[in-house]
C-alpha cells in the first residue's frame, strides 16, 4: 500500500468502523484499515489508518473523516514497503495466565508451556484491546485453577472469538456459543476456529456462532441459562444488558464482564447488583474485569 489516511477518533469510534468492503464498495483495490491507541495513558484517543495502494480520492478520505472525530493526514509512503504488515509489527502477543495469543508472523515464538491461540492482526485484535482480553483471559484461567467448572457458556460480543477459544481450552467438556452484532465477526471467528483447531458444533466441546444483538437470538435463548457469560464490549452496554444477562445466568452462575474504563466500574457494577448478583472481583487497573456471581436462589 502506497497511501496512509490517519484520522484521529474514540475509542467507541474504532470499534464501530465497518468492514472496509462495506465502506468502500467502489473502490478498485479495498483498503485496509487498522486502529490504534498510540497513548496508553490516553485510553480513549485513538488513531484509525487507512492504506491505500493509490492515491485516495476526495470521496474516499471525506468518508474516512466522518468516521473520527480530526481532521486527517495524508501520506505518500514508500512503494516498497509493506505497510499493513508494518504497521502489525508491534502488536506484541499477548501472555495472560496460562495462554500466549500471537498474529502469524510471531509463531516462531510460541512457548512450549503455553496454551496457544493465532490471531490474525486487525481492528478486534492488539492496540488497545490487549488490556481488557489478557485481562479476560488471565480471569478465566483463574478461575479454572479455583477448580470452577463450566458447562454451558456464552461469549457475548465475542470479536475474533478468542475468549471463546480459551473458555473450551480450559474446559473441554463445555458447550459454548459465540455471539456478535456484526456478521462479519462471526465469519472472523469462524475462521479463527479452524485456524486453531477449534470444533464447531453443538454438543459437548464444540463452538456454536451466530450473529446476535445482545441477547435477541433464538440460539441464545435455546441454550439457556448459563453458567458462565463473558462480555468483553463497552460500558454502556454492559449496563444496558444487565436486566437481559441476569434472566439468562443460571442460579449461581457467573459473569465476566470487561471493556470498561477504572471511572466507569462502580456504574456497570451497580446495574447488576440490581438485579441480584454479587460482585466477586472488582478488578484493578485502567481497565478492570468485574466478576459477578448471580443468586442461588430460583
Amino acid at each position: 500500500m502506497s497511501w496512509r489516511i490517519t484520522v484521529p477518533c474514540t475509542r467507541a469510534q474504532a470499534e464501530a468502523i465497518p468492514d472496509s468492503a462495506d465502506l468502500f464498495p467502489e473502490s478498485g483495490t479495498t483498503p485496509v484499515l487498522v486502529a490504534d491507541e498510540p497513548d496508553p495513558d490516553e485510553p480513549d484517543e485513538w488513531l484509525l489508518h487507512a492504506y491505500f495502494d493509490q492515491e485516495p480520492t476526495e470521496r474516499e478520505v471525506a468518508q474516512l473523516t466522518q468516521l473520527g472525530s480530526g481532521d486527517p493526514q495524508i501520506e505518500h509512503l514508500e512503494d516498497s514497503t509493506d505497510w499493513v504488515t508494518k504497521s502489525q509489527q508491534g502488536l506484541e502477543p499477548i501472555r495472560a495466565g496460562r495462554f500466549f495469543v500471537h498474529t502469524p508472523m510471531h509463531y516462531a515464538d510460541r512457548p512450549v508451556d503455553t496454551v496457544n491461540f493465532e490471531i490474525e492482526a486487525g481492528l478486534a485484535f492488539g492496540t488497545g484491546q490487549h488490556a481488557t482480553t489478557a485481562g479476560c483471559l488471565d480471569t478465566l484461567d483463574r478461575l479454572q485453577s479455583k477448580d470452577c467448572a463450566f458447562a454451558n457458556v456464552a461469549d457475548i460480543g465475542a470479536g475474533t472469538g478468542l475468549l471463546a477459544f480459551a473458555a473450551l481450552a480450559l474446559w473441554p467438556q463445555a458447550r459454548c456459543i459465540a455471539t456478535d452484532i456484526d456478521p462479519l465477526a462471526v465469519d472472523v471467528s469462524r475462521d479463527n476456529a479452524a485456524i486453531n483447531g477449534v470444533k464447531l458444533g453443538h454438543g459437548p466441546g464444540e463452538l456454536l456462532l451466530a450473529a446476535a444483538d445482545g441477547m435477541d437470538s433464538p440460539m441464545l435463548t435455546a441454550r439457556a441459562p448459563f453458567d458462565l457469560i463473558i462480555a468483553n464490549i463497552l460500558a454502556g452496554p454492559l449496563i444496558e444488558l444487565a436486566p437481559d444477562f441476569a434472566k439468562a445466568l443460571a442460579p449461581g452462575g457467573t459473569i465476566i464482564l470487561a471493556g470498561l474504563l477504572d471511572t466507569q466500574a462502580e456504574a456497570v457494577a451497580r446495574a447488576y447488583e440490581a438485579q441480584n448478583m454479587k460482585l466477586h472481583e472488582k478488578g484493578a487497573g485502567e481497565w478492570p474485569v468485574l466478576v459477578l456471581k448471580g443468586s442461588c436462589q430460583e
